[in-house]
């Protein structure tokens, strides 16, 4: 009996397996919180791994930006970006009851690049363009930097590079299997891509979209600075890939879904606003 042979016939025992063993492997890794985030995830990669890679990279990138004088030489702004940090970390525990705990980190790097980012374990880190050029006030900062700890806070680092695995791992059955290598399996490769884990991606930014308004209410920042930024990113992106063809949700319906969301957290804003 030849692969393709042995596979077809013990195929639904041989799904039955993986899927079993997959079933095994997937958690919900936060709260729901008030806007409701609920959904398994694969996790085949430990915490303790992710956290480890991350303290590395983080140390990496910032000793490249202290070589490069382009680490923290903006003391006011740094302060103002750590100032916001301290009022949303000790709202993450809505979503997490260890994330407060973490080793929290935050810097600035001198960049043209409009990017901010929160690797696994709270390492923040803010390119000075994206403040400069889009003229963020207090309150969007908060919007970008809730969204980035949202991605932090629901581990979709490590739920991507577990997919990654997985798709690696199917791959090199296929091909034991089959026997099909070469071009035609880089086709499946690309499917595989286009189906599982693109629309993971789109899910990942809704679930911090909508996370990250709810973290900077709680805050006492206006959820609807949200909705100004990707208001004025659609200004400054007007050549950005139809949404069928990206990572991300458009802008269009990104605002969309953000001004439901930041009106469904609202009352968390005014109430904690009258408490500051």
């Amino acid at each position: 009996m030849n692969s393709l042979s042995f596979f077809h016939r013990y195929k639904p025992a041989i799904l039955t397996l993986v899927f079993t063993l997959l079933a095994s492997c997937t958690s919900n890794v936060t709260k729901q919180g008030t806007v409701g985030v609920q959904r398994s995830q694969l996790m085949l990669i430990s915490e303790s791994e992710m956290e480890q890679g991350a303290n590395q990279a983080y140390a990496q990138i910032l000793a490249k930006a202290k070589k490069e004088n382009k680490l923290n030489n903006n003391p006011a702004e740094l302060k103002r970006l750590r100032a916001i940090a301290d009022r949303l970390i000790p709202q993450t525990k809505i979503f997490r009851d260890d994330a407060p705990k973490w080793d929290w980190q935050v810097n600035l790097i001198q960049s043209k690049e409009l990017n901010a980012w929160c690797m696994p374990g709270g390492k923040i880190a803010f390119y000075s363009a994206i403040i400069d050029k889009l003229h963020l006030t207090d309150d969007e900062i908060a919007a970008i930097m809730g969204h980035e700890i949202s991605h932090a806070l629901r581990e979709h680092g490590r739920e991507r590079a577990s997919e990654a695995m997985v798709g690696q791992a199917g791959l090199n059955a296929l091909s034991l299997i089959t026997g099909i290598q070469g071009p035609a399996l880089d086709a499946s490769n690309m499917v595989m891509q286009a189906t599982f884990i693109l629309p993971n991606s789109r899910t990942h930014e809704q679930e911090a979209d909508r996370m990250g308004v709810e973290l900077a209410a709680r805050a006492g920042y206006d959820p609807y600075a949200a909705v100004h930024v990707w208001e004025k990113m659609s200004k400054i992106s007007k050549d950005a890939p139809p949404e069928i063809l990206s990572t991300h949700p458009s802008n269009a319906s990104r605002i969309e879904d953000l001004k439901h969301y930041a009106k469904l957290v609202e009352p968390l804003y005014l109430k904690a606003k009258q408490s500051r």
